[in-house]
């Protein structure tokens, strides 16, 4: 392998960015350097898109959705079936997926599907049927439990080389224009870092009520990561900065006087808030109209088991450590076999990283890099050699400061000393 050859195989396992000078380069200050930080999210190459090419609008959300988000041309996948219908029988399902399967390349770890109906297949969310395969273990007679995730909580950043699923989400709507809009809105909140509130909103709803017990700690264990607020109240209206809303009710009033920034995440737990084109309850599209960039809701009757719906603290947890929409929210669900996964999947608001320049030093702030001990090498070429300046630096939840050392140089590269990605 040539010199060359090495630092283009090196871009595949990591994640390069540049971050802007703090001021113009003078002689007194060095340029800025390139930082290589491990991987921690998932990315265009990694998403694969269904596009249903029977369906115009299927269609049109697709090709607007690679332009946007770079999907390579091989990870576009085209299929064939009577749109607008809510639910999608075994039979046909089964043929398509077959379809889907063979069409995906190895490297995909995650899928985009381009409509709102169907949403279902049987007993099981669309979503989780393309990420696991028609598996009833994932379907519920009456109020029980049904299989857990592999995924749920998982530290995995390539979900189908280490558990063989593949995370799916629908990039749903009702018009283009309104989906044009969501796919907007994800790509903005790339590495903002939004200033947002969350908001814990206790109902009155006694039955749909049920994770406002883990609001108080959720609270004492994030809130220094991000400002979050308990609302006791049916709803809040009004907000300028709302960056997540969890609740439980029937239907949610006054979405629409809230602003709602990019990345925004948002769910109601009740009972068909998933079936999205016919529900008797508030659609989970609604909160996708009303601005938010990712929402989930049960197609099927889930009763009020927690374990069916997003935590909002591991959801919370995994978001603002730099993971993408589609990871943080799959790995919040233990069942999800009843419930699907709308939005943006790769909207990622707390990624990537920034550099300045304090006291002669470069200083790197990141979210992204998970819990555990890393160290911090140094080159003044792309190829190395590559000496340690820095060993055994342990990083927390929250934002990551880590100087650069004196004298600067011009590469740097973040590496795991625990495994952890």
């Amino acid at each position: 392998m040539t010199r060359t050859t090495h630092w283009f195989a090196l871009t595949t396992v990591f994640v390069l960015s540049w971050a802007g000078p703090v001021t113009s380069a003078s002689e007194s200050q060095p340029p800025v350097p390139l930082v290589i930080l491990p991987k921690t999210a998932l990315g265009p190459e990694d998403l694969a898109v269904i596009v249903n090419d029977a369906d115009p609008l299927s269609v049109g959300i697709a090709r607007y959705y690679q332009g946007r988000r770079g999907i390579p041309d091989e990870n576009m996948i085209h299929v064939r079936f009577a749109p607008g219908r809510p639910v999608m029988s075994e039979r046909g399902f089964r043929g398509l997926k077959a379809r889907v399967d063979r069409a995906t390349p190895e490297r995909v770890q995650a899928y985009a599907l381009t409509w709102a109906a169907p949403y279902r297949v049987g007993c099981m969310s669309i979503t989780t049927a393309f990420a696991a395969g028609l598996d009833k273990a994932f379907c519920a007679k009456d109020c029980m439990p049904t299989r857990v995730s592999p995924y749920f909580n998982s530290d995995s950043p390539r979900p189908f080389r280490d558990l063989g699923l593949r995370p799916a989400m629908a990039l749903a709507a009702r018009t283009l224009k309104e989906a044009q809009a969501l796919i907007d809105r994800g790509v903005a909140s790339d590495h903002s870092w939004p200033a947002g509130t969350g908001y814990l909103v206790d109902t009155s709803d006694r039955n749909r009520n049920v994770r406002a017990g883990l609001y108080q700690s959720l609270i004492r264990q994030l809130g220094e990561a991000v400002r979050l607020e308990r609302v006791k109240a049916d709803f809040i209206e009004d907000r300028p900065d709302v960056l997540f809303y969890f609740t439980g009710l029937a239907r949610v009033p006054r979405l629409e006087t809230n602003t709602f920034l990019p990345g925004a995440i948002a769910d109601h737990l009740t009972s068909t808030g998933g079936r999205l084109t016919d529900s008797k309850q508030m659609s989970s599209l609604r909160w996708l109209e009303a601005g938010v960039t990712g929402s989930y809701g049960t197609v099927v009757e889930p009763c009020n088991l927690p374990a069916k719906f997003p935590n909002p603290a591991i959801v919370i947890a995994r978001y603002v450590q730099g993971e993408t929409l589609i990871e943080a929210y799959w790995k919040a669900v233990a069942m999800p076999g009843q419930g699907i996964f709308v939005g943006e999947p790769l909207a990622n608001p707390f990624g990537g990283h920034r550099l300045s320049l304090e006291d002669g030093q470069w200083v790197l702030r990141t979210r992204s890099l998970s819990r555990g001990r890393y160290a911090v090498l140094a080159a003044d070429s792309g190829v190395g050699p590559y000496r340690p300046i820095k060993v055994s630096l342990r990083t927390e939840r929250g934002v990551q400061e880590i100087g650069l050392g004196r004298p600067a140089r011009r590469f740097y590269r973040i590496v795991s000393q625990s495994g952890s990605r």
